[in-house]
């Protein structure tokens, strides 16, 4: 696995820079249970998500995170870990999957890697990142994400080896 370019670096990657394939750790996030309620009483007010009692009476036995909160938080750590260190546009679209709750207090994981660049427009590529969120070696998130990125060289066509995931 890769780390993240670093803060600061001066130049973004273009979308001819990213590396196909090649995992990028984008760190840890641990959410509360305080956490968890505050965010679903605002955005998904069920039971599980917002009464301690009733959840631990549920399903789950103890209030879980909001399927739209996980995805809050991929997106944070992809944006900390990758995305603002490339000439990203703007996203286009996003497919999921949680295949497993997101629990309180215990450490999510996120990683995210380059599927495939393909040129669109001139000045941009659309980029597909496939990235998911991991709590204790089980995924409770997988993504895809299409988003645009600029390309460095306008124009210009890129490099078959730097296209596609093999």
């Amino acid at each position: 696995m890769s780390s993240p370019a670093p803060v600061g670096a001066s130049q973004p990657l273009f979308a001819e820079d990213l590396p196909v394939a090649e995992v990028v750790d984008l760190g840890t996030y641990v959410v509360s249970v305080d956490e968890i309620v505050d965010f679903a009483l605002q955005w998904d007010p069920q039971p599980f998500h917002v009464d301690v009692a009733a959840a631990s009476d549920g399903y789950f036995g103890e209030v879980i995170a909001a399927g739209v909160h996980a995805v809050a938080i991929f997106q944070r750590l992809a944006v900390i870990g990758a995305y603002r260190h490339w000439a990203v546009v703007a996203g286009r679209q996003v497919q999921l999957s949680m295949p497993a709750p997101l629990r309180p207090a215990v450490p999510v994981r996120g990683e995210l890697a380059v599927r495939e660049v393909v040129e669109t427009h001139p000045d941009r590529s659309l980029v597909t990142v496939d990235g998911r969120l991991l709590q204790d070696g089980t995924d409770v998130l997988i993504a895809r994400v299409d988003l645009y990125v600029r390309r460095r060289h306008v124009g210009e066509p890129m490099r078959q080896d730097k296209l596609s995931q093999t």
